[in-house]
């Protein structure tokens, strides 16, 4: 099949059929609450939050934490697992690893559970490894019968649609197939098909052939509504794979009331998905963009943060050179040519560090960002010398002598490495989004810098000047 051209966003929806349901947010939270299990989201970088408000986020999965998130008010939690950074054994390792401890968890406080395995919009990560792991081990710990796995990546914040079962990325009025996007020539996770069909076919080396996929068309959501849902769901067994169509949170809030009733009946179900499903799914009310005000209450004057740039997409870069061009902002490259080697990697590391720490005692902003040119080699390689810039970024803030008022991430592996190893961050709250699709978490009691507003932003997400935006907010410290 040939793959879908460009074409503006107007052209795509213009033929859509109008949904004739709608579906109250009380309405889906009464049958959220009805439900009664626990989603957990298994996220394989940081910024599958990006979507969610007053939610609380693990970044570790012993037995004894993962009992106290399960005993959390709120109905959904993350587990920040990272696996996107990792190669394909590593990954599912850990998501045999979390699955063996909830078990034992789950089975302490009698919860039910359902696993969210959340991923990129834009169709990179270990599938269908991490989903197969999940599933054997599931079935073989809580002896349950997984029916099927569905492929959600929608993801509205970012301009992430499907539609006709083919994925698009929107930039500006303009909607691009998915396999013509910078994403699909990703050198660890690249693909060749938009349709989310030939997608997965190609995904599972033709395990699953994409005439065997169920597809759970704008048909069958908008003029079906829930009670159609429920009935195609049930179409799903022996693990079979579906694919949801969505433009808008309607269509998905439609989908997750069909999919709730689907799962009252009985029926188990895994979920490889984008941000937006998991608002949806835990019927999380949509709030404003979180103000400085909120997240640095008491500041009367700006305040100084900590910006780390990781991130190679061409976005990133972008902009990268627009955030560069505020007054009060410095320039830290950190030469990666210089890293990777080990008779330069600790010299670059002091001067970065130095260079950082001698700017925010200047009342100004550091901006450290790595070579915007991306070294590639082989899959393996690849990873490597991303490991090896993380690890970099990690030390110089560690080492940083002087305390930031905030500190903003750009990129999904950076962003957790800075959590994890730099800040010591185990459990934070997700405070809301401070621009569409970019979280901000407070950081949890234990973490270097308690209370510190820590800005997660995805390496593929916001215009050109989005970055720049936030910065100018946070830096103001007030409206």
């Amino acid at each position: 099949m040939p793959e879908p051209s460009v074409q503006t966003y107007a052209e795509l929806i213009a033929d859509l059929p109008t949904s004739q349901h709608h579906v109250t947010l009380a309405e889906l939270r009464g049958a959220v609450e009805a439900n009664r299990r626990k989603v957990v989201v298994l996220d394989d970088d940081p910024t599958g939050c990006q979507t969610v408000h007053d939610v609380p986020i693990y970044t570790v999965w012993d037995v004894g934490s993962l009992i106290e998130a399960l005993r959390e008010p709120s109905c959904l939690f993350f587990i920040m697992i990272n696996t996107r950074s990792l190669p394909e054994a590593e990954a599912v390792a850990i998501n045999r690893q979390v699955v063996a401890n909830l078990a034992q968890a789950a089975k302490s406080v009698q919860a039910d559970l359902t696993i969210v395995s959340r991923s990129d919009s834009t169709l990179r990560g270990h599938y269908p490894a991490e989903t197969d792991a999940l599933r054997e081990e599931l079935e073989a710990r809580l002896g349950w019968r997984v029916d099927g796995t569905l492929v959600i990546p929608f993801f509205a914040e970012g301009g992430r649609i499907t539609v006709g079962d083919v994925h698009w990325v929107r930039k500006g009025e303009q909607v691009i197939p998915a396999a013509s996007s910078e994403y699909a020539r990703d050198p660890t996770f690249g693909y060749h098909h938009s349709d989310l069909r030939e997608w997965v076919a190609e995904k599972t080396g033709g395990r699953m052939q994409a005439e065997e996929v169920l597809s759970l068309s704008l048909e069958d959501i908008r003029v079906g509504g829930p009670h159609r849902i429920a009935a195609r769901l049930a179409e799903l067994r022996g693990g079979r794979v579906g694919i949801v169509n969505a433009v808008i949170y309607e269509d998905m809030d439609i989908f997750v009331l069909g999919l709730l009733r689907a799962e009252a009946e009985g029926r188990r179900y895994l979920y490889r998905t984008g941000a937006s499903f998991v608002r949806s799914r835990a019927a999380v009310e949509p709030r404003g963009l979180l103000t400085a005000t909120e997240l640095l209450p008491g500041a009367t004057r700006p305040v100084p943060g900590l910006v780390l740039v990781g991130s190679f997409v061409e976005r990133s870069t972008e902009q990268l050179q627009r955030l560069l061009q505020l007054p009060g902002v410095r320039a830290i490259e950190l030469q990666v040519t210089l890293i990777i080697e080990d008779n330069s990697r600790e010299a670059e590391i002091q001067r970065v560090t130095s260079t950082a720490a001698e700017t925010l005692c200047r009342g100004e902003i550091p901006v450290v960002y790595t070579t915007r040119r991306l070294i590639v080699g082989e899959k393996g390689a690849s990873l490597r010398v991303g490991q090896k810039v993380s690890s970099a970024l990690v030390e110089i803030v560690r080492r940083l002598p002087v305390a930031p008022g905030w500190i903003l991430a750009k990129g999904g592996i950076t962003s957790h490495d800075i959590a994890t190893k730099a800040l010591g961050v185990q459990r934070a709250l997700v405070a809301g989004q401070i621009a569409p699709g970019v979280p901000v978490w407070i950081l949890g009691r234990g973490s270097r810098f308690p209370a510190l507003p820590y800005v997660v932003f995805p390496g593929n997400v916001g215009q050109a000047e989005t970055v720049a935006e936030v910065v100018q907010v946070l830096h103001r410290s007030k409206e």
